[in-house]
């Protein structure tokens, strides 16, 4: 068994499936033994073989890289060309246009530079996910080399090396269990796996036919990272560095960030848009310089060259107008600003695109342990004999998790009552009793919760769920009430209660756990009588083969007939079917041969033999007295069943994967709805059930209307599902709180992890951390995402109707040929400062009352519809319209008798580039142009007609604001104080907008004038048609989208009705759909 002792040389590669063989085949192997492990010249050498015992770190993308990426995007591109050729062209005319000439190129390059900023500092801290692996691993190791136990780094572990694993320490590589120093070894790996209880472990190997089995069956290998949550063990290392279990996770993880190069639905619509508004961009340009082709020799110009270069100018402006340079910036916002509404809600946003990604989620892959359930195991039921002793009492159990808030009820004739337990007080005094003594486990008063009844365990979860089941009982007479002084629970005294059940024994010894007889008890001697007892706990099965006799509510002990017992494990196969995990409660009140023991070493040596057998355990726990059967079960989150049904009004489905077992999994997912209103052909499959099935039945599988059970999944599993839902064109959400999770977390659209129960390498492998750890959570968070969807479709409606509009005027200005009434410092102005407010308030558009009732949108829908963008080309065209018209109006009629000026018909307006040739053209001097030069009337004159065109474009952009609250309400019923920010946002434009009128410097920066009163009449008059406009817009969408649900409820309803004939078809026929 032990082998030879190992010699330099063999051992050249790692051995495969070392779970299917033995102990001696592992030693062998290996070239090892269990006296003196690997000599240390051999270590040595395998070091250098197989490298450290650690994990790699990739290296990450360069500071140079990070900032060439922020200028991918196509609009950034336009825009940085646009602000080149302004510069260009400022430095060619050789400053004529003063400071005024350089602001647009200098603005446009500030916000491009602090946009790339911000991308470069989010990118930089996102990749962490690795890092949080590393941490996981263990520092230190006890080995064994050369005949010598030490401590070593973990770092310096190799394939062979023989470590001591013992209560506490986390395993330092993945390891073969070569033989147990206690009667028990458990290893906590429910990060790993998702197990919801300490795993027993055993040096027995697996049957050949199990060499592929998942992990979660691989009972004698411990994982590298877990933890030893009970006894000691010897094991061979036989995984280092990246081929263990945590290294392939890590691989896993770096392979989906590197595969994972898809955009965020937003990201895909805004490169799409910018695609295709360049193509716009570009040809409108070209027509806009060609069609004043004929304008170029213009005396005006002086110059042909010189009216070639002011017609380009012309067209960078339109391109400065046609790009929404506020456009990143306010979706930064808006998206900063939903991270920031989140967190409130408890959802902690890690990327500021995934606040919008979740808004049109479809699938959420969720994890169960942890998330689904609470991770804490929790008694919910228990039975004791009744007084005939041929039915079983039984007692149902409120609350849930390790928190002593919760009522115990028995149920009588079905129905849960508040009877009192005065008639059980005997049986139950014994049954607490039992579970307060045979049991190792502790609970302390949470962190944070000083004056609370909530606990944090240490030790077995099932052991501890006991503890709080003690607490929930209580005691049960005055009498015992008065001799327990204090049940107060503080820091100090947790666990008031079984605190009161311990004190009245001395615990003399503890018979640990063993696989084969399924039992562990403690001896105990009774303070008061003096008198040992042994208390019992075990399978249900087994214990009861053991106990001849029984308890009554009463306390008195009869024979344990053939009925009563019939009775018991019919009950307990009723709690094995509701996924339930039973535990047997006996006691033996006469301690057997173990009677007289006292604890002390002599003269008592035959005890102590008996105590030393492990073997003989079973032979000492016989001839038990039955008291009762718990059922316990890790339960759902009570919110979560609703959250569930949530999802489902909104057409999102639900996938549970957990690396439970099956039934569990199916219980659970009944709880919390997953299956309702399904039959049995609803999916549930375990991950190897899965991986065997073909390409197209695993699509049918996950195409499944109601969503999937998954169940003894491994983190491939996990993430080949969320892989291949992502192929089938869903927004995958996936939550978890693992080690297991993690490469799925970082493959899906959208990871979540739990922000408390949370592994580090979850979180840091998330987009969005929920610090409730409440599923509920995620379907706030995906409400939350849909409103800042809409809120963000509102505000780029808003941009793009401004800049239509913008383009819309430049473009009617050059084809009527009047003289330039937007300048681009101007359009530049009004995008980024007028027009920034209000789109960044429209993000705080309260969110509709049936966002949560529409079905998901598709990551391929358009962010402009077609009849969205016909909708603002008729508003924008309005625009261009009106700011146009001003200025032609002051031209040729006026707005202000009070300010006498030159009057022109429309015709010598569009020809004023031929002003020099008219004859006796005197113009009255106006805003500082010179009284020799008339056809300066076109140029510096019209800075009051520029004036009032702009100022019409600003207040038709408030108004247009107003209108893009709602797609499709009409501000009759969204009015503007639904949003009181964008109330203020619109007055702090409009007060921006004033500064730059009436403050001297900044009004010849912008070639701008003061307005009278009269003029603002004017604004007015033509600015406020478009309320009118849109609303009349707005009731022919509703009216035609009405129709649109109509027919499409109606197809939707036929369609139903024909897969119903063919069911009954199909019935009637006696064949399969």
């Amino acid at each position: 068994m032990t082998g030879a002792s190992p010699t330099k040389g063999g051992c050249t590669s790692l051995q495969e499936a070392p779970h299917v063989a033995t102990v001696k085949e592992v030693l062998e192997y290996h070239e090892t033994c269990l006296e003196s492990g690997l000599p240390a010249e051999v270590a040595a050498e395998r070091l250098e073989r197989f490298g450290p015992n650690e994990l790699k770190h990739e290296e990450g993308k360069s500071l140079f890289q990070l900032i060439l990426e922020q200028f991918q995007d196509l609009l950034v591109r336009i825009l940085l060309g646009a602000a080149v050729i302004s510069f260009a062209l400022a430095v060619v005319e050789g400053g004529e246009g003063g400071i005024a000439a350089y602001v647009e190129p200098l603005v446009i390059l500030i916000i491009l530079f602090l946009n790339a900023a911000v991308g470069v500092w989010q990118e930089s801290n996102a990749e962490k996910a690795l890092v949080a692996l590393k941490q996981l691993q263990p520092q230190q190791a006890r080995v064994c080399r050369s005949g010598a136990w030490r401590c070593v780094s973990a770092s310096s572990l190799v394939p062979g090396d023989l470590v001591d694993l013992r209560c506490g320490d986390k395993v330092p590589a993945d390891c073969r269990v070569v033989e147990l120093k206690t009667a028990s070894f458990r290893i906590e790996q429910s990060q790993l796996t998702g197990e919801s209880v300490a795993v027993l472990k055993d040096t027995e190997a697996l049957p050949a036919s199990m060499r592929d089995c998942e992990i979660q069956s691989q009972r004698c290998l411990c994982f590298s990272s877990t933890t030893v949550a009970r006894g000691r063990a010897l094991a061979v290392v036989v995984r280092t560095g990246m081929a263990t279990q945590i290294g392939i996770i890590q691989a896993a993880v770096h392979e989906a960030g590197e595969s994972d190069d898809t955009q965020s639905p937003l990201q895909q619509k805004l490169d799409e848009f910018g695609e295709a508004l360049s193509k716009v961009i570009c040809g409108v340009c070209v027509v806009v310089w060609l069609i004043n082709i004929g304008h170029f020799s213009d005396a005006v110009h002086g110059s042909a060259l010189r009216g070639c270069i002011y017609y380009f100018k012309i067209a960078v402006a339109l391109a400065v107008a046609a790009i929404p340079e506020g456009l990143p910036a306010v979706i930064t916002t808006c998206l900063a600003l939903g991270t920031r509404k989140m967190a409130k809600k408890n959802a902690i946003v890690r990327r500021l695109q995934s606040v919008e990604t979740l808004g049109c989620t479809t699938v959420i892959c969720s994890d169960k342990t942890g998330t689904l359930t609470t991770n804490e195991m929790t008694c919910v039921r228990f039975c004791v004999l009744g007084k005939t002793g041929t039915q079983v009492d039984v007692f149902t159990v409120d609350g849930s998790g390790f928190c002593a808030s919760g009522n115990v009820c028995r149920e009588a004739g079905g129905a849960k009552g508040s009877q009192a337990l005065t008639e059980h007080q005997a049986v139950l005094g014994w049954l607490c009793r039992c579970a307060a003594i045979c049991n190792e486990a502790h609970l302390n008063i949470a962190s944070g919760f000083p004056d609370s009844d909530h606990y944090e365990r240490m030790g077995e979860p099932t052991e501890a769920a006991l503890l709080v089941l003690v607490e929930k009982l209580g005691l049960f007479s005055d009498e015992q009430i008065a001799s327990k002084a204090n049940t107060k629970r503080s820091v100090a005294h947790p666990t008031p209660f079984c605190d009161y059940w311990k004190d009245q024994y001395k615990d003399l010894a503890t018979l640990e756990f063993s696989r084969d007889r399924k039992s562990m008890s403690v001896l105990s001697r009774n303070l008061k009588t003096q008198k040992n007892v042994l208390f019992v706990k075990g399978a249900p099965e087994t214990l009861l083969t053991r106990c001849e006799t029984m308890m009554l509510p009463n306390g008195e002990v009869v024979p344990l007939t053939e009925a009563a017992r019939s009775v018991i494990l019919a009950d307990v196969a009723w709690m094995a079917k509701g996924a339930l995990r039973t535990l047997a409660l006996g006691v033996r009140l006469d301690a057997g041969p173990l009677a007289d023991y006292t604890g002390e070493e002599t003269p008592q040596a035959a005890a102590r033999g008996l105590l030393d057998d492990q073997a003989g355990y079973a032979a000492l726990e016989d001839h038990l007295c039955f008291i009762g059967v718990v059922g316990l079960f890790d339960p759902p989150r009570p919110e979560v069943g609703n959250a569930i049904l949530q999802c489902r009004d909104a057409g999102i489905r639900v996938v549970m994967i957990t690396g439970d077992n099956k039934d569990t999994a199916e219980a659970v997912a009944d709880l919390v709805h997953i299956r309702e209103g399904f039959d049995k052909s609803f999916p549930s499959y375990t991950g190897k059930e899965f991986e065997a099935l073909s390409a197209s039945e695993k699509m049918k599988v996950l195409s499944s209307p109601g969503g999937a059970i998954f169940s003894r999944t491994e983190p491939k599993h996990k993430q080949l599902i969320v892989k291949l839902l992502k192929e089938l064109g869903e927004t995958t959400a996936m939550t978890g709180d693992g080690v297991n999770d993690a490469p799925a977390l970082k493959q899906a659209d959208i990871g979540v992890a739990m922000g408390i129960a949370g592994t580090e390498v979850a979180k840091e492998a998330s987009d969005m951390v929920l610090a409730d750890d409440n599923f509920s959570t995620i379907v706030s968070a995906v409400e939350e995402g849909r409103s800042i969807y809409n809120n963000m479709k509102a505000f780029i409606r808003y941009l793009i109707s401004s800049n239509i509009g913008e383009v819309a005027s430049i473009f009617m200005t050059a084809a009527l040929g009047v003289p330039e009434g937007l300048t681009p410092v101007q359009l530049l102005w009004v995008n980024l400062v007028t027009d920034g407010p209000p789109a960044t308030a429209l993000g705080f558009n309260p969110a509709d009352d049936d966002v949560m009732k529409r079905p998901p949108r598709h990551r391929d829908d358009r962010l402009i519809s077609t009849w969205i963008f016909l909708r603002y080309l008729l508003v924008g065209i309005y625009v261009g319209f009106a700011t146009v018209g001003i200025f032609v109006w002051w031209y040729v009629f006026g707005t202000d008798p009070s300010e006498p000026h030159t009057l022109l018909t429309l015709p010598q307006l569009m020809a004023w580039g031929r002003c020099s040739s008219w004859k006796n053209f005197n113009a009255v001097p106006v805003f500082g142009m010179p009284a020799d030069e008339p056809c300066s009337y076109f140029t510096i004159g019209k800075a009051k007609a520029s004036t009032l065109s702009l100022t019409v474009l600003v207040v038709i952009e408030m108004f247009n604001a107003f209108n893009a609250l709602s797609e499709n309400h009409s501000l009759l019923r969204m009015p503007p104080w639904a949003n009181p920010y964008l109330l203020l946002a619109t007055a702090s434009s409009l007060a921006v907008h004033c500064a730059i009128l009436y403050i001297p410097f900044l009004s010849r920066v912008f070639g701008v004038v003061e307005l009278t009163l009269m003029d603002w009449v004017y604004v007015l008059l033509w600015s406020f048609p478009i309320i009118i406009l849109d609303e009349i817009l707005k009731y022919l969408g509703k009216v035609s989208s009405e129709a649109a649900v109509t027919l499409h409820n109606n197809a939707l309803q036929l369609l139903r009705l024909a897969r119903k004939s063919e069911l009954c078809e199909c019935a009637r026929r006696k064949r399969p759909a």
